[in-house]
């Protein structure tokens, strides 16, 4: 044992954020395992899925925080390919749950769900902190080793079990109250707070391990994160009171059936994640077919549920722009963070701690905002809200490539634009995240509900499609990044993105028109396709909670 006289300044990091992982742990452990069904005024169970979502979300972003740094550092590939690859794998994570969320709702029940994709998922991570060859310079060389397809693997594993995980947990939080109940809002704020509490610890603690001791150490403790989470929700399945489980009984062989078609899954996204060429067809093809259906469906309803149907398409049109580029975060500004940036020997994927500390501090003074000027009759319809995003996401670009100053590679940019560029960003994304997902279950007719939310992550799977092209662009020609070219990129997506903010704004009202809020509680059977909208209130009565059923 390394004696403690001896220790740096990394080991005291390390140790006092194990004693505060276990610490958690201990927490968690308690409140799954006690025997009153309340706490703190909620259900125990709400608080089973906290803790069991902070870990996965601890797992996800400190990996998250280590792969564009690991695809360049460690594998080397240029910084172009690097970003592409980002790119691609964040898409099919935001894909994968749509599908997944479907397998629960027809078969597997969202407990089993939940709880098979966090056995993917912890060996995904768990894969992810094997390594390779070291010291190999060739690329190609590189890509020739054998382990190149164990990280392959591990990256199929994660999306896959994302996709069984991702949306069921919050769906059981839905589950444990009524829809009457008036302690809903606040369990999904309790829940969110456990999502971005994950998403900071995760980053800090992964990404420092990862990037001062080894990648394998980073990886690894996002895979014991993971675990930590699955046990806490093993231990607290008694506090769900049988909540998510299959709607209809499962037999044996279809339950096996469906994990081995998950499992089969994985070596089709395994294929999917080497080839991004296939997966932007993909893409563009199926986005058409999902246009063209929901076109066809619109104009076999009424006028007013119509015009709501093409709010929504105007307002999901916009979902790549705003994540197109707000995901630069895990990819070209994380590089560029890494290379041009005084950071005062901070590593660099610490940074993407910041927005989700942002979000925590500005997110309830923003339900707050909203809640004021709706008192006063001035609160901004959605699409003013999304013009409003897209105005901030520029923004921030703009001020950032006025802080850099110069495309000179040895003039460093101050760390304070960094901290600008995330809060701009994240205020951007509180005027369009939450405000979007409220207005696709608002506004979709009963019996597309949840095609319209699928509809909606898709294109924010194509945003951060895009923001890996976006990415690709800053390597050049040569695939390494380059200082002038990458501010002059991203002056031009901050000037862009601002002018269509402009746009938005003038069309917003139009748009609102479109969404007729004024009959909307008014919705009745008859307002939607005959005989199908019991299929939406069936839902409702079941207890889904349709704003994160995907």
């Amino acid at each position: 044992m390394k004696d403690m006289s001896l220790w740096t300044e990394g080991d005291w990091i390390g140790a006092a954020g194990a004693v505060f992982l276990f610490a958690v742990l201990a927490v968690g452990g308690i409140i799954a395992t006690r025997r009153s069904d309340e706490f703190a005024g909620h259900p125990r169970g709400l608080f089973v899925l906290f803790y069991a979502e902070m870990w996965e979300r601890f797992s996800y972003y400190g990996m998250r925080a280590l792969l564009i740094l690991y695809l360049v550092k460690f594998w080397l590939f240029s910084d172009g390919q690097s970003n592409l690859i980002y790119g691609a794998y964040t898409s099919l994570v935001y894909i994968t749950p749509v599908l997944g969320g479907y397998i629960a709702d027809r078969w597997l029940g969202q407990r089993k769900a939940v709880l098979f994709g966090g056995i993917v998922l912890a060996v995904g991570h768990l894969f992810m902190a094997y390594e390779g060859l070291q010291g190999v310079t060739d690329p190609a060389t590189k890509q020739g080793d054998p382990a190149i397809n164990v990280f392959w693997l591990a990256l199929a594993l994660i999306i896959v079990g994302s996709g069984f995980l991702k949306a069921n947990i919050s769906v059981i939080v839905g589950q444990l109250y009524k829809m009457t109940d008036t302690r809903r809002d606040a369990a999904y704020t309790i829940f969110y707070m456990g999502v971005n509490t994950g998403a900071t610890l995760g980053t800090i603690l992964v990404g420092y391990l990862g990037e001062t001791i080894g990648w394998s150490w980073g990886f690894g403790l996002a895979g014991i994160g993971m675990l930590l989470g699955l046990v806490i929700f093993v231990l607290g399945r008694p506090a769900l009171k049988g909540r998510g489980e299959p709607p209809k009984p499962l037999t044996k062989n279809r339950e096996f059936t469906l994990y081995g078609v998950a499992i089969a899954s994985v070596a089709v996204i395994w294929f999917l994640i080497q080839y991004v060429s296939v997966i932007q067809t993909l893409l563009m093809v199926s986005g058409v077919a999902m246009l063209a259906y929901t076109l066809y469906e619109a104009f076999k309803l009424p006028k007013e549920p119509r015009e709501r149907i093409f709010a929504i398409l105007f307002l999901i049109a916009l979902n790549p722009i705003f994540w197109g580029l707000f995901e630069q975060a895990g990819g070209s500004l994380s590089l560029y963070t890494d290379k041009f940036v005084d950071r005062g020997g901070v590593p660099t994927s610490l940074f993407q701690s910041i927005n989700p500390i942002y979000i925590v501090l500005f997110g309830p003074i923003f339900a707050g905002l909203w809640a004021w000027l709706g008192k006063k009759g001035l609160e901004p319809s959605a699409p003013a809200k999304f013009a409003l995003a897209l105005a901030q996401v520029g923004l921030g670009f703009l001020v950032f490539v006025w802080g850099a100053g110069t495309g000179d590679p040895a003039v460093m940019t101050s760390v304070v634009f960094v901290f600008l560029i995330y809060m701009l960003h994240t205020t951007g994304e509180l005027c369009l995240s939450p405000v979007g997902l409220s207005a696709m279950t608002r506004l979709a007719p009963l019996h597309l509900g949840s095609f319209i939310m699928g509809a909606w992550f898709y294109m924010t799977a194509v945003g951060n499609f895009v923001a890996g092209k976006i990415g690709e662009a800053t390597g050049g020609e040569s695939g390494t990044m380059d200082k002038a070219l990458t501010l002059s990129i991203y002056s031009k997506i901050g000037w862009i993105t601002l002018g269509v903010a402009v746009v938005v704004l003038a069309v917003s009202p139009l748009v609102r028109r479109w969404m007729h809020l004024d009959t909307l509680a008014d919705r009745g059977m008859d307002a939607d396709l005959e005989g199908q909208a019991g299929i939406g209130l069936e839902a409702q009565e079941a207890g889904l909670h349709p704003t994160i059923r995907h």
